[in-house]
């Protein structure tokens, strides 16, 4: 159980979120869980009007991974103090450790271009505008978290970066 670890990837859509919690969890070899995924398969297939959901079907798929020791990336927008809250009692519950990671693009254009010119690999999902970015709630955050900034980098650059951080943050991945 000590080696399972939940990485609780939070950010603006844009923001290289995605990528970076897909490489990271291909570089660990860990369960990956996209919050977009889950809720548009369970739009296509149940029809029905996603809220929270999503999230919910989520902490249960990463608790029963983390209580087999599987390490998780779970990847969603994560706005709220509900939602982080709630990642981080899936770990806690599992007996597990945790770390948030908020993805940021601090660079208002590149960030801007990134939501405009991205398609989605989620099939079905329609993305957000630029304006429904900007205009999305997201709260400040009040627990510690490593903060990764990708304005201006690789996606290579950012990952080694967030690896680089994680050690720090933990002695070890």
């Amino acid at each position: 159980m000590d080696s399972a670890i939940l990485y609780i990837f939070s950010g603006l859509p844009g923001s290289g979120k995605s990528t970076l919690a897909q490489g990271l969890s291909s570089k660990l070899h860990c369960t990956y869980l996209r919050i977009d995924t889950i809720e548009q398969a369970m739009r296509d297939l149940l029809d029905v009007s996603v809220k929270g959901e999503g999230y919910r079907l989520a902490y249960r798929i990463a608790a029963d991974n983390l209580k087999c020791g599987i390490s998780v990336v779970s990847d969603s927008c994560n706005p709220i103090e509900l939602t982080r809250t709630e990642w981080q009692d899936v770990a806690v519950n599992a007996g597990t450790r945790f770390i948030n990671i908020e993805v940021i693009c601090s660079d208002k254009a590149e960030h801007k271009n990134r939501v405009e010119q991205r398609t989605s690999s989620v099939a079905g999902l329609k993305l957000p505008t630029w304006e429904q970015v900007e205009s999305r709630e997201y709260n400040t955050w009040k627990t510690d978290r490593i903060v990764l900034d990708t304005a201006g980098r690789t996606i290579n650059e950012s990952l080694q970066e967030l690896i680089l951080e994680i050690k720090e943050w933990y002695g070890r991945i």
